[in-house]
C-alpha cells in the first residue's frame, strides 16, 4: 500500500510535469516556491521524471520532450501505470466483434488480456502492436497500413485512414500525448490524430487510457474533445483531487 508520503511524491511529480509541459521549460527555483518545498526535492524530482523519458534536464531546470519518441522508448516509461490502466480497460473488451487499438504503448499493455478473447477481430496502425497480436490464439489482428511514421512506429496517412474507416467497431481504445480539461485530448503529430479520429469514427465508444503524467498539458493536434469520449482511464484511484477538472465533461474509471 502507497504511504503518504508516496502519494504525495506522485502529486508533486505530476505537477512538475505539467508545468514543462505547459510552459516548454521551468526552473527549479521556480517550481520549488510554487510546490513549497526545496530545491534539492525538485531536483530529486526532476531526475526521476527524465529516467522515465518524460523531460530533459538542462542546468538550473528542465526542459520538455518535443516531437514523436519511438514506441520502443515509449514502452519503457511508467510501466507501472500503463499496467494498472491495462487492468482496468481489460473488464471493457468484448467477447466478440472488432475493436481498434492505436499505436500507443499504453494501448499495448491491453495485449495480454485480449488473450482470453480468441473471438475477437482487432485493428491496430501499429506494427509493434500487431505482431504481438499475431501470437494470440484465436485472434484475428488486422494491420492498417500506410505511411509509416518513422519516428513512432504508426502507419498514418490517407491509406491508413481509409483503411482504419472500413471496418466497425464495438470499441476503440487511445491514448494521448496530452489531455486538458479544456481542449480534450491532444497529439504531437498531427497525422496520428487524423487516423485516430478515423478509428473513432466508426466506434460505438471511445475509451482514452493516459497516465496521469498526460493530464494538464498540451500538444499540437487536438483529436478528441472529453465529450467525444466515452471513458477516461487512469491510473489514478478515481476520487482523486487530479481528475477533479474533467469529471463533468466524461465518466473516469
Amino acid at each position: 500500500m502507497a504511504t503518504n508520503s508516496t502519494i504525495r511524491g506522485e502529486e508533486r511529480r505530476t505537477s512538475i510535469l505539467a508545468a514543462v509541459n505547459r510552459e516548454g521549460a521551468a526552473q527549479i527555483d521556480a517550481l520549488a516556491a510554487e510546490l513549497g518545498v526545496s530545491e534539492m526535492t525538485v531536483r530529486r524530482d526532476l531526475d526521476d521524471l527524465e529516467a522515465e523519458g518524460l523531460l530533459r534536464r538542462v542546468r538550473g531546470g528542465a526542459l520538455s520532450v518535443d516531437g514523436p519518441r519511438p514506441f520502443r522508448e515509449r514502452r519503457t516509461v511508467r510501466t507501472r501505470a500503463k499496467q494498472m490502466i491495462a487492468a482496468k480497460a481489460a473488464d471493457l473488451l468484448p467477447s466478440s466483434g472488432a475493436i481498434a487499438l492505436d499505436a500507443s504503448s499504453t494501448v499495448a499493455a491491453l495485449a495480454p488480456s485480449l488473450n482470453a478473447h480468441s473471438n475477437l477481430m482487432i485493428a491496430t496502425n501499429s506494427w509493434e502492436n500487431f505482431s504481438v497480436l499475431r501470437t494470440g490464439q484465436g485472434l484475428t489482428p488486422v494491420l492498417v497500413g500506410g505511411e509509416l511514421e518513422a519516428e513512432t512506429g504508426s502507419f498514418v496517412g490517407k491509406l491508413a485512414c481509409e483503411a482504419a474507416e472500413s471496418m466497425l467497431y464495438q470499441r476503440f481504445f487511445t491514448s494521448a500525448s496530452a489531455v486538458d480539461a479544456t481542449h480534450g485530448s491532444s497529439e504531437i503529430s498531427l497525422a496520428e490524430s487524423q487516423v485516430k479520429r478515423c478509428f473513432a469514427r466508426n466506434s460505438r465508444q471511445i475509451i482514452l487510457c493516459v497516465d496521469s503524467s498526460k493530464l494538464d498539458a498540451m500538444a499540437a493536434s487536438v483529436t478528441f474533445t472529453l465529450s467525444e469520449v466515452h471513458l477516461m482511464i487512469t491510473e489514478l484511484d478515481p476520487s482523486d483531487h487530479r481528475l477533479d477538472p474533467y469529471r463533468e465533461s466524461v465518466d473516469i474509471r
